[in-house]
């Protein structure tokens, strides 16, 4: 597997959420064989150097999607992975018959990297809104679902499916540069188990992707309140963690915090799991709640459905009677 220490934690947030997606892949490609597979969006997906230096394993179907999911499944096999992207909207929906057979049903050795999901690319307007792909893609049995928050753990979770034989989507959110959410150079990923980025008594806030940059800023706000906040990052979304969570029962307020749909995302994954605990606190689920905002920047679609740092922290003081 890639080396803990062979990219540093500056070096990847510069790159951003496709240049560390790149620097994962063409870094693997010294040490396994695999394909690679792009829908016309090699230099998008930061696959320049692997297609220069690996013509004979790079596969370009044009912008075909649907495509990309049978070709990538026809090079797989138990051995040796592929590894195909598009953007998150049309990674998952347009292609989700093609994932729910060869991935769900044939369980090919595939792994469909939805990038630019969440609002990342809002300024092509709703069509390009990864707001819902979660719940489509932990829908259809059999496949991993992993939402990497910055490029340290983007690089840590390519190489760690690219060493096992399980269909994965994973979700890429952010843009050309990332925040540094996993501080240690030597942070360790490991798929289905989440790590906790702060520990505290009060509240619990879990999230995942890029947004978990708002959910620490959050922490900092409520903290000048006097209130005491862990916060989980649950960046495998499938298998859950529910030991883990189960080891956080303890707090008064779950908060789960996700740039997709609060219908079947993240905060519905982790309320089926907390609906098989006794004596769970309560839960909250903050997202886009079921619209489709209009297009706008970034940070002005977060504020919009009460995602940013601020809100989050004001919806959790109400919460708690503050």
């Amino acid at each position: 597997m890639l080396q803990q220490n062979k990219r540093n934690i500056n070096f990847l947030s510069h790159l951003g959420a496709q240049g560390s997606l790149g620097q994962a892949v063409y870094d693997l490609s010294f040490e396994k064989e695999f394909y690679v597979v792009s829908a016309d969006l090699g230099v998008a997906s930061g696959f320049s150097r692997f297609a220069m230096n690996h013509p004979e394993k790079f596969i370009n179907v044009g912008i075909a999607e649907q495509n990309l999911v049978s070709v990538a499944a026809g090079v797989s096999d138990e051995e040796t992975p592929a590894i195909g992207t598009s953007w998150g909207a049309f990674a998952s929906y347009r292609c989700a018959d093609q994932i729910r057979n060869f991935l769900g049903l044939m369980q090919s050795n595939v792994k469909i990297v939805g990038m630019g999901s969440g609002f990342t690319i809002s300024k092509f307007g709703g069509s390009h809104y990864g707001i819902g792909d979660i719940a489509l893609m932990r829908a259809i049995p059999g496949i991993d679902v992993i939402a990497p928050s910055d490029g340290m753990e983007i690089y840590r979770v390519v190489s760690a499916v690219m060493y096992n034989n399980r269909p994965t989507y994973i979700r890429l959110t952010g843009g050309d540069r990332l925040s540094i959410i996993n501080e240690a150079d030597d942070y360790v990923f490991e798929i289905g188990k989440a790590s906790i980025l702060k520990k505290g008594e009060d509240v619990l806030i879990i999230g995942c992707g890029n947004l978990l940059s708002e959910c620490l800023e959050a922490e900092k706000i409520l903290r000048d309140y006097g209130i005491s906040t862990t916060v989980l990052n649950m960046h495998t979304i499938k298998p859950l963690d529910r030991e883990g969570l189960r080891s956080q029962l303890h707090h008064r307020l779950i908060v789960t915090v996700e740039e997709h749909n609060t219908i079947g995302g993240l905060g519905a994954a982790i309320a089926e799991a907390l609906s098989g605990f006794k004596n769970r606190p309560r839960q909250i689920i903050l997202g886009i709640d079921d619209f489709v905002p209009n297009a706008g920047d970034y940070k002005y679609l977060l504020d919009c459905c009460n995602l940013s740092s601020e809100k989050i922290a004001d919806r959790i003081m109400k919460e708690l009677g503050r």
